[in-house]
């Protein structure tokens, strides 16, 4: 098989109707369109639902709106790593993923320090507090963060007025 030599599936294009050419053409007198009336003599809109109230203005009205690039973490609490891991244990997606703290292995998850840890672990996370930083390092153990969240500012005015202040010193 060679490029040139590919073809469509038969039916899976047809010659689309040329409406509105005489009597001739096929289509009868009215080209398809029936009688009179509103279809006949011109366009309505896919949604018009002939001056009922549509179904768009019918439903409830939700605020604001969903991030669809939000990426959802799942917390790990301190707590579970220490029931659920021994002294020196590397803990890290698969092992979460195997100990069923997180739904799987590449899911996003963030370690949080609601609980205590008293054992030494390795932990290598994609997030950590802050708070569970300080625990895991009291206890002994080590960690990795593997995507640290960005720190910037995501408000438009607050970022005019970062910009502005040094101007303004400037002149000063």
């Amino acid at each position: 098989m060679e490029q040139h030599t590919l073809r469509q599936a038969k039916g899976a294009k047809h010659v689309s109707k040329r409406v509105g050419r005489g009597p001739g053409a096929g289509q009868g007198t009215y080209a398809g369109r029936g009688r009179k009336g509103q279809k006949a003599r011109g366009a309505v809109r896919a949604q018009f639902e002939g001056g009922q109230m549509p179904l768009v203005r019918r439903l409830g009205h939700k605020r604001g709106f969903r991030n669809f690039n939000r990426i959802e973490f799942q917390a790990v609490s301190l707590r579970d790593l220490g029931r659920r891991f021994e002294s020196g244990a590397t803990v890290d997606g698969p092992a979460l993923a195997a100990a069923g703290l997180i739904d799987h292995p590449n899911a996003p998850y963030k370690v949080l320090a609601s609980g205590t840890i008293d054992r030494a672990l390795t932990v290598s996370a994609p997030r950590l507090s802050e708070a569970a930083k300080q625990a895991i390092s009291a206890a002994g153990g080590s960690f990795t963060e593997t995507a640290p969240a960005e720190k910037r500012v995501r408000n438009r005015i607050h970022r005019r007025g970062a910009t502005a202040a040094p101007a303004q010193e400037a002149n000063a």
